[in-house]
């Protein structure tokens, strides 16, 4: 038995189903976000929660879908940040009312007060055009994606009725790594949220103390990620439960690091020192043009989903895996209590 509780009497699936129709919401909304930063767009509508005097929901949608392409996304991106808010609320509901373990409702609440306070950091981004409060709130959003994938992993029928328990000797390694690789890659996104919303005016030394520690994370989450899946794989290929996220997010880390690549070519352009490839002859940045924006957000999505697979993987493994002397140790005390 973990700390979190591990089974709930009388079972619905509800809390499961809005919490996924919830992760499906935010991970859009990141997107959107993202969006949102590498167009200059979070001014774009200068009063909140109103926007142009407007009720939110009131606006016109002939301006909103026919305006300015950052007007857009950023009306766009309070529109679905508002409906994650919705499905929150709805979502807490559900569990407080039928989910009878303490360690959920603690975590629903969390959610709750995490999406409230991403709301009103990003109205007060708006409101005081603040460069810190836009890096905070580049942090929170996956923090909080992340915490929904942790509900719905919790709330799943496979949580309270797992297929089968593995006893191995590389149970805690496992354990240990999911864990380590969900802390390091949200540090990586810190890191990122840093870069992507450092000063015009930084100088050239901050700039680069921050891309070298971005690049040696990078390196500490790829190399995380590849030892988890091998000892996912080492303690049961079978597993399917653990072996098919493990490969997903060795997959992901592949292509965040190709992401991560074409990042700095199309915001910076060929690293010097590296012969160019003659494909990118006569290749010409181009700000805010679609191959940048588009690739510089997919970059910052993946992340997120770096960061939320790992805590599927983490949270996953501390149910489906146990070490070889805890097993031994319950079978003793199973034992005793029989005799």
């Amino acid at each position: 038995m973990t700390s979190i509780d591990l089974k709930q009497t009388n079972y619905t699936p509800w809390p499961h189903r809005i919490a996924v129709v919830l992760a499906c919401v935010t991970f859009p909304l990141i997107w959107v976000g993202g969006l949102v930063t590498t167009y200059d767009a979070g001014m774009a509508v200068p009063d909140w929660p109103s926007t142009f005097g407007y009720n939110l929901f009131l606006y016109p949608w002939q301006t909103w879908v026919s305006g300015p392409w950052d007007l857009f996304i950023e009306h766009g991106h309070r529109l679905l940040g508002a409906l994650a808010g919705f499905v929150t609320i709805v979502l807490t509901v559900t569990v407080w009312r039928s989910d009878s373990r303490r360690s959920m409702r603690y975590l629903v609440l969390s959610a709750l007060v995490l999406v409230i306070i991403q709301g009103i950091l990003g109205g007060m981004r708006v409101l005081f055009d603040e460069r810190e409060l836009a890096k905070l709130h580049a942090c929170t959003g996956p923090l909080f994606f992340g915490i929904i994938i942790a509900i719905a992993v919790l709330t799943s029928h496979k949580w309270q009725q797992p297929s089968r328990i593995v006893n191995h000797a590389a149970a805690d390694t496992v354990r240990r790594f999911a864990v380590l690789t969900a802390l390091f890659a949200y540090i990586q996104l810190v890191l990122g949220a840093h870069l992507r919303h450092i000063a015009v005016d930084a100088s050239a030394n901050s700039f680069r103390a921050v891309v070298f520690f971005h690049l040696l994370m990078a390196v500490v989450v790829t190399v995380h990620v590849f030892l988890l899946t091998m000892f996912v794989l080492i303690v049961d290929a079978r597993h399917y439960s653990l072996v098919v996220p493990a490969i997903g997010l060795s997959l992901l880390i592949g292509l965040q690091l190709l992401l991560g690549s074409a990042t700095w070519i199309v915001n910076y352009s060929w690293p010097s020192g590296i012969p160019e490839p003659s494909m990118l002859n006569g290749f010409t940045i181009e700000s805010k043009g679609w191959l940048q924006s588009n690739i510089v957000t997919a970059h910052v999505a993946v992340g997120s989903l770096i960061v939320a697979t790992s805590i599927a993987i983490s949270l996953r493994s501390w149910r489906l895996l146990r070490p070889l002397e805890s097993s031994k140790t319950e079978s003793i005390a199973l034992k005793g209590a029989l005799a």
